[in-house]
């Protein structure tokens, strides 16, 4: 992993205002808005509520990958960069790394929230479960953006995020209850990451809905494993043509 490379994209990142308002105001603002205005609907409402925001913004952050991707593979730049010393596994690596990185702001920055406004209380292993599983459950979503990224183009990229992220993000449970749903569209949303990861995390706030941790992280790590293996074919085959 070159260092250098990593640091480039972890400041173009957060240089965009795009991404610092999607991925880590909007999840604060609608966190506080569903936490205020439906609050009573249930017991920890709004501990669930920050769960599911903290959720989102690293959906956004993840996403921001697959947007960049595209933009360097139709400007020529990956290849570029094929012509250089990076190698593909630390270009894709940094990529990753990258999005993980910047996908901490919404899981720090919306639970400090929740806890100085919403009065949210939980103990260290609650807290501690919650963001590490938060973040590494972002994984596969960061492969998605990647694996995305592969095939769009720069004009197609925020439809089609848009379009992955609000059909991911309702069906994974981040914006209405999983139980308010038909069964068919229930059992549908288990084909998702979003709702395995808030699988993962979720039981630290309710108990309701809730699935072993060791389900839910299998799950996920079978994700990581088809995505990451598919972003890597489908690099090694744009590196074909070089």
């Amino acid at each position: 992993m070159n260092p250098t490379y990593l640091k480039t994209e972890i400041v173009r990142t957060f240089r965009s205002t795009r991404f610092v308002l999607f991925a880590v105001a909007f999840p604060v603002l609608m966190f506080l808005l569903q936490a205020n205005v439906f609050g009573g609907a249930e017991r920890n409402f709004a501990g669930v509520v920050m769960v599911n925001m903290m959720a989102f913004g690293t959906f956004s952050a993840a996403m921001t990958s697959g947007a960049k991707l595209a933009i360097e593979r139709s400007t020529g730049w990956q290849r570029q960069l094929r012509l250089t010393p990076l190698t593909g596994a630390g270009y894709l690596g940094g990529k990753a790394l990258s999005s993980m990185l910047v996908a901490l702001p919404a899981l720090l920055v919306v639970p400090l929230v929740g806890v100085l406004f919403q009065g949210v209380h939980l103990d260290a292993g609650g807290w501690l479960r919650l963001v590490s599983g938060g973040w590494l459950g972002a994984l596969p979503l960061v492969l998605l953006g990647l694996l995305l990224g592969q095939f769009g183009t720069p004009e197609s990229m925020q439809p089609v995020n848009m379009v992955v992220m609000t059909g991911m993000g309702f069906l994974g449970g981040l914006w209405i209850p999983i139980d308010g749903m038909p069964s068919w569209m229930a059992d549908l949303a288990q084909a998702t990451p979003t709702y395995w990861l808030i699988q993962l995390v979720r039981p630290v706030v309710t108990d309701r809905l809730t699935v072993s941790l060791a389900a839910a992280l299998g799950v996920l790590v079978a994700w990581t494993a088809v995505l990451g293996t598919l972003v890597i074919r489908r690099y090694r085959k744009d590196s074909a043509r070089v």
